[in-house]
């Protein structure tokens, strides 16, 4: 009797670690894709050129566009509604937070140090620019992980 309770004892054991790590795995692939969807949507940011200034022999890029840019590629990387709910049937529950969307202009001295300290980010720029810094609170599965909200980072510059 007592092995048997000692082995329904280490099978519940073994059934617990096997959850923690499928939890854990599933987690890191999440947050892979939350990233290569962040630095895609900053990459779209940053082809956002200005084209009256363009005509003029001016490279920068069209803030307004840039931003729209940015948030439309995010929005369909993560698939996401207009106001950064996920969609019905996608792995994400809450809302996406859009914690920084920062245009890096012409108008900066290159290269340009962009820091934000609350984030504890910095890149070094060398052409105009796009910043964007998201929240997500990661969906668990089995519970077995403490809630865990992500902070993803990512920058593009204008590629000429």
């Amino acid at each position: 009797m007592n092995k048997l309770l000692l082995f329904i004892l280490l099978v519940g054991f073994c059934v617990s670690l096997f959850a923690l790590q499928a939890d854990e795995e599933l987690a890191m692939h999440q947050y892979f894709d939350l990233k290569h969807g962040v630095n895609r949507a900053a990459h779209a940011g940053a082809q956002a050129l200005d084209e009256d200034l363009l005509a003029e022999g001016k490279v920068d890029l069209d803030e307004v566009q840039a931003r729209e840019m940015s948030l439309l590629y995010l929005r369909e990387n993560l698939r996401l509604d207009e106001s950064l709910l996920p969609l019905p049937g996608t792995f994400l529950q809450g809302q996406v937070s859009v914690l920084a969307l920062d245009v890096i202009g012409a108008e900066q001295t290159f290269p340009y140090r962009y820091e934000r300290p609350a984030y504890e980010y910095s890149v070094t720029m060398n052409r105009p620019g796009v910043v964007l810094i998201i929240g997500v609170r990661y969906p668990r599965m089995y519970n077995l992980l403490r809630p865990v909200n992500w902070i993803v980072k990512g920058s593009a510059e204008l590629v000429l």
